[in-house]
């Protein structure tokens, strides 16, 4: 993936959150906090571990491949979100944790 098209990425993210946080207003008068934005982070993370298991067929024998491709989707959609909600620029910090990870093996 180019810069370019992370740059969209992270965009279009941005985009949905704040669609997101109009339905919030709507529905209980006010946004989300960031505790709560990281709270369902958190909840869509542990339906991974779920959905690899449904895809391991350890968890249920369904075929959990286009849930699981959802929620993975969504996970990096929380992070892009929880990154620009804390200042954090996320091609940065990515870049830096790749930088350091690869160094570890270098």
């Amino acid at each position: 993936m180019d810069q370019n098209n992370f740059d969209k990425i992270i965009e279009r993210s941005l985009a949905i959150r704040k669609k997101y946080h109009q339905l919030e207003v709507q529905q209980n008068g006010k946004e989300w906090t960031l505790e709560q934005d990281a709270l369902a982070y958190l909840s869509d993370a542990g339906l991974i571990g779920r959905n690899v298991m449904s895809h391991e067929k350890t968890w249920s024998k369904k075929d959990s491949a286009e849930e699981l491709e959802h929620k993975l989707g969504e996970n990096i959609w929380w992070l892009i979100v929880l990154a620009d909600r804390t200042g954090i620029d996320m091609k940065e910090a990515l870049d830096k944790f790749l930088n350091k990870t690869e160094n570890l093996f270098s």
